[in-house]
């Protein structure tokens, strides 16, 4: 308890690092985060860093795309539902804000802006034809097309926020994907990522360790019947940048006039914020 009030394990509005919070985020994160995170976290990017095969992720997502929700909401046990909730929030959308959600898979996150900006647009896109057909029966009010995040079919300033969730390790070339959802938001507009990433902490980070490596793609492939395709995604998510590394990563393809991230579950997952110049 703090005062009269119970802890809340799942606010993730709250401004300091609580280590009963579950879902938490931090306002500073170089000085809060031990130094072995930001290592860690640096660790993972190379100056000739690329991203994987386009031909084999669209193939792969296409095969797990009816599984895929299932599959989600099991390994993560609902929690995935709380982060895209927070990069919501983070963005500051309002009513009448026209969004943009790459790599929207079956269009949760794009849904999750949809309720923040009531009237204003929102556009789903994903080069998997298979999981826009799915976004596609989830939300009439939105409009979901097949687009690559790294050739995005829009004009210029065309929306105030361009989002994109457990989507930027499978582009093929991130730091083009980036630019190209910056170009399409206005100036002071926000680009935001939720991705996978590190723990900080050794405990925290040798269980998930454990986890990520030996029980996900055994019950990835129980759920989907595509273990191989969990292989994958638990090497990606072990492989990527985030903290330190992946703000530089956003910082060369594109010019915002600022660039934060908070670590949320532990640093299970990194959530980042461009603002556009």
């Amino acid at each position: 308890m703090r005062g009269n009030r119970p802890i809340d394990p799942f606010n993730i509005e709250h401004s300091t690092f609580d280590i009963q919070h579950f879902v938490f985020e931090v306002r500073q994160p170089r000085k809060a985060l031990p130094i072995v995170a930001l290592l860690l976290c640096a660790a993972m990017v190379t100056d000739d860093y690329s991203g994987p095969d386009p031909a084999r992720i669209k193939s792969m997502f296409g095969s797990i795309a009816g599984r895929y929700d299932r599959a989600n909401t099991i390994m993560s046990a609902g929690v995935h539902h709380l982060w895209r909730r927070a990069a919501v929030r983070w963005s500051s959308a309002k009513p009448g804000d026209a969004v943009l959600d790459c790599a929207t898979g079956t269009g949760d996150l794009a849904i999750a802006f949809k309720k923040a900006v009531g009237s204003g647009r929102v556009v789903g896109t994903d080069f998997t034809p298979e999981m826009i057909d799915l976004a596609r029966r989830k939300s009439n009010d939105i409009t979901f097309e097949v687009a690559d995040v790294t050739a995005l079919p829009f004009d210029d300033d065309s929306f105030d926020i361009a989002s994109i969730s457990f989507g930027i390790r499978n582009v093929g070339d991130p730091a083009k994907g980036i630019a190209e959802m910056a170009r399409v938001i206005r100036p002071g507009g926000r680009v935001i990522v939720l991705e996978f990433g590190q723990p900080p902490g050794r405990v925290t980070a040798s269980l998930y360790e454990t986890y990520r490596r030996h029980f996900l793609p055994r019950l990835g492939g129980a759920v989907t019947g595509e273990r191989g395709a969990y292989e994958y995604l638990e090497s990606s998510a072990a492989r990527f940048p985030c903290g330190d590394a992946f703000v530089s990563l956003m910082r060369d393809a594109a010019t915002f006039t600022s660039i934060d991230y908070r670590p949320l579950t532990f640093g299970i997952a990194y959530l980042y914020r461009g603002v556009r110049r």
